[in-house]
């Protein structure tokens, strides 16, 4: 089992018990529709998408359902340039009836060549495939728990950030910056309480008509995110 995955099962471990703390980590998703015990990722299409994250070390891979209620990828199987993904619904609480876009993190097994197509077929709470095209050179690995980012769709990016998995960090705006953009979180409360994990969190951010064609860069800012200097978008649109 990779490290990845293993942060990813323990956070959902924890939740499960309701281990509630402080912290500084960034702000949990703020439902627009009305929660609904009934209202759960399984009602989603199959339509899947997916973006390098991570140094090529991870990926994100985005599904239509509750926005309150992302699922969580178990370990994932490689078998030659296929990877299966099995997503589990989170089982701590009602979700949204709405249908909007969520990102699930899966840590990649040994063997994935970012450099090489990756065929992803998703199973369990959401079923469906996508083709993830390779790199056209692989990202030099740096630190553990970096912010990173990946194309995930026309116009659209994934953000990876690290910290409590019940605070999501929830995108406020995004500006134009000189050949990138500012991600700009929005503020949590000052009363907020989250999980005491460090886990992987996925954001997703509209850069349609924001950035140009060609290599982008983003300033991650706000709602106790940061990122040291910009980081650069994996991947193509």
């Amino acid at each position: 089992m990779t490290r990845r995955s293993l942060v990813a099962l323990l956070s959902v471990g924890i939740l499960s018990m309701g281990a509630l703390v402080g912290c500084a980590t960034g702000a949990a998703s703020s439902p627009t529709s009305e929660a609904t015990p009934d209202a759960t990722a399984s009602i989603a299409p199959s339509e899947v998408r997916a973006g390098w994250l991570d140094a090529g070390r991870g990926i994100a891979v985005v599904t239509l359902g509750s926005s309150s209620c992302v699922p969580v990828a178990t370990e994932p199987v490689l078998s030659g340039t296929t990877l299966t993904v099995d997503l589990v619904e989170p089982s701590d609480g009602p979700c949204t009836r709405d249908l909007a876009p969520r990102a699930t993190y899966v840590g990649l097994p040994a063997g994935v060549d970012p450099t090489r197509d990756l065929e992803v077929v998703v199973t369990g709470a959401v079923e469906g495939s996508t083709s993830l095209a390779g790199l056209a050179d692989a990202p030099a690995a740096g630190d553990e728990f970096l912010p990173s980012a990946g194309w995930v769709g026309d116009g659209q990016v994934a953000i990876l950030t690290w910290g409590s998995s019940g605070c999501r960090p929830q995108v406020e705006a995004v500006t134009s910056a000189g050949e990138g953009a500012t991600v700009t979180f929005v503020e949590p409360p000052a009363d907020q309480v989250c999980t005491a994990d460090m886990a992987p969190r996925v954001s997703l951010a509209d850069l349609t008509g924001i950035v140009d064609d060609g290599p982008v860069e983003l300033t991650l800012t706000g709602g106790n995110v940061a990122s040291e200097g910009p980081i650069a978008v994996l991947g193509a649109r």
